[in-house]
């Protein structure tokens, strides 16, 4: 067997047991974000579950429930936003130093 090919293999397989650490460990991560200037709050896993959206009461006018509405997807979307920036930093360093030609990393 071609000696580079195991090495490489090794790499692989290294690199699968890093994601799945990495992805094990972005499920207990969690991250924030809020609109409204803090009237809606809103955490997020890093696996990309919604934790808690926490609403304050005064954000709830039943004459402008639009209001609400905007604030809940701005907070949520900010949120995944940064839940994903997180994803991307912990996974992305995992497969940086994997040299394997004709592979984009």
């Amino acid at each position: 067997m071609n000696p580079n090919y195991q090495k490489m293999m090794k790499q692989v397989q290294k690199m699968q047991a890093d994601m799945a650490k990495a992805q094990e460990d972005l499920a207990s991560e969690v991250v924030s974000a809020s609109a409204g200037g803090g009237m809606v709050t809103v955490e997020v896993t890093g696996s990309l579950d919604i934790k808690s959206l926490k609403i304050d009461p005064a954000a709830i006018d039943p004459d402008d429930v639009e209001m609400l509405e905007d604030m809940i997807i701005a907070a949520v979307n900010e949120a995944l936003r940064s839940a994903q920036d997180l994803a991307n930093k912990r996974l992305g360093g995992i497969t940086s130093g994997l040299n394997i030609p004709g592979l984009p990393f």
